[in-house]
């Protein structure tokens, strides 16, 4: 198994220093690579994993949100680098375009002791070793749980409604978020359309803002005006965009009452949820088949898994989970990655029904210990310390040197030799922890 033992988890204090270095490669257009300027002043992209200058040697764990980047280190520091339009790199709205690509700390963090971030599109959030919950950023969809109205967070900011729980783990989605506390419990803010928080009110409210509502109602017009029916979508979307339903503050998830949460996972509008119990839950938005079920009511719902999950991940429209799968060459249970939704780009890594969970079998004899979803690629590490990609190339995203695509996980050789401890994707950029 991976050396992870020297990194300790929240509420148990950092455990002895280890050397470390963070590689990034993929789409470097909005510096979450960290890499140096060109000599045009343009940050390029990473066709191989390539080392981020400018942090400390002690980073302990890392994030990727859309288009940034987060470091936490072990003495508790934050740092971070990439976009900053909605100011989720905590150095405020003024911090030059030609400086996102330069890692810095955190400044606004000085009191707070953290033991995990989290990275989204617009939002960066991190836990402390109190189990308090840290956001900031910009989301008019409430992703922030400050309070009614509460929009804009330029310095990091506690989520007051948070105060009495011990947070484990957050998950981020496109407008919505959910949070799990160390006793199981289970919270969830923002955008509420589609049930993709659950239930959280007293009815589920349809999205008006999904990108495939009322197209299977005019899908007799797409073939002779698309253009029209498109626009038209998109001019009432906005419209109704002004009555958004929007949970301001952290509510409990009322389906899970009484059911221990062990793992979640948001995607770009859907949600995943592992209860201790076995059970994989879904909800929201269906439109590629992430949900992995076929009863469409709304709510969270048992997903059709023929496996037993252990852990998962999510992408924009897809998703993946660590399973125990029955194997007959070892006569009992093995390890694999389990993958199912959207496959625009062979992200899921598999042929057969999108919408059904089925195995990623190119894998062979190898035991995942972690999966993660981007954009329109997957990314894996094993037990091995080895890591695997499939899907999109576009911008060097799977590290290979190459823009070509994917259809089966391949080795990414030139980690080879490397210990990684871990690997994490953004949308197009991904992020490769390893011990020096």
């Amino acid at each position: 198994m991976l050396k992870l033992r020297e990194f300790r988890v929240c509420g148990e204090g950092f455990g002895r220093w280890m050397s470390s270095a963070v590689m990034s490669f993929g789409d470097g257009s909005q510096g979450a690579l960290g890499l140096p300027t060109t000599v045009t002043g343009l940050v390029g992209d990473a066709y191989e994993p390539t080392r981020v200058q400018g942090l400390p040697s002690d980073v302990t764990s890392v994030s990727a949100g859309h288009y940034h980047s987060l470091a936490v280190t072990s003495q508790g520091q934050l740092w971070s680098w990439g976009r900053n339009n909605e100011s989720q790199l905590g150095r405020g709205l003024l911090a030059p375009r030609d400086s996102w690509n330069e890692p810095e700390r955190v400044k606004g963090l000085d009191k707070v002791r953290v033991c995990a971030a989290f990275a989204s599109g617009v939002i960066s959030a991190v836990i402390g070793d109190d189990g308090s919950l840290w956001v900031w950023g910009r989301s008019k969809r409430g992703q922030l749980g400050l309070g009614k109205g509460i929009v804009e967070a330029i310095v990091p900011s506690r989520v007051e409604a948070l105060a009495g729980e011990k947070i484990a783990k957050v998950s981020f989605g496109w407008g919505h978020a959910l949070a799990k506390t160390e006793d199981g419990n289970l919270f969830g803010w923002g955008y509420s359309a589609d049930a993709r928080l659950g239930k959280v009110g007293n009815s589920f409210e349809t999205s008006p803002l999904d990108s495939n509502a009322g197209i299977s109602e005019n899908r007799g017009q797409l073939s002779s005006s698309t253009f029209e029916v498109a626009e038209k979508l998109v001019l009432e979307g906005m419209e109704k965009e002004e009555h958004m339903p929007i949970v301001w503050e952290p509510c409990l998830v009322e389906e899970l009452h009484g059911v221990e949460v062990v793992d979640i996972a948001c995607g770009l509008d859907h949600s995943l949820v592992l209860c201790r119990n076995g059970a994989l839950l879904s909800c929201g938005s269906n439109i590629y088949g992430q949900l992995g079920r076929v009863k469409q009511d709304l709510g969270m719902l048992p997903v059709d898994i023929s496996f037993i999950p252990l852990s998962m991940a999510s992408g924009l429209g897809h998703s993946l989970a660590i399973c125990k799968v029955t194997s007959l060459d070892t006569m009992g249970d093995a390890t694999s990655i389990v993958s199912w939704g959207w496959n625009h780009s062979s992200q899921l890594g598999r042929t057969g029904p999108e919408n059904v969970p089925l195995e990623v079998e190119g894998l062979g004899e190898e035991i995942p210990v972690s999966v993660s979803g981007g954009r329109v690629h997957s990314i894996a590490l094993t037990s091995k310390g080895e890591v695997w990609v499939w899907g999109c190339g576009k911008n060097g995203r799977l590290g290979l040197g190459s823009s070509c695509d994917e259809a089966e996980p391949i080795l990414l050789d030139s980690l080879q030799g490397c210990e990684v401890l871990q690997v994490v994707s953004g949308f197009d950029h991904n992020l490769a922890l390893i011990a020096e």
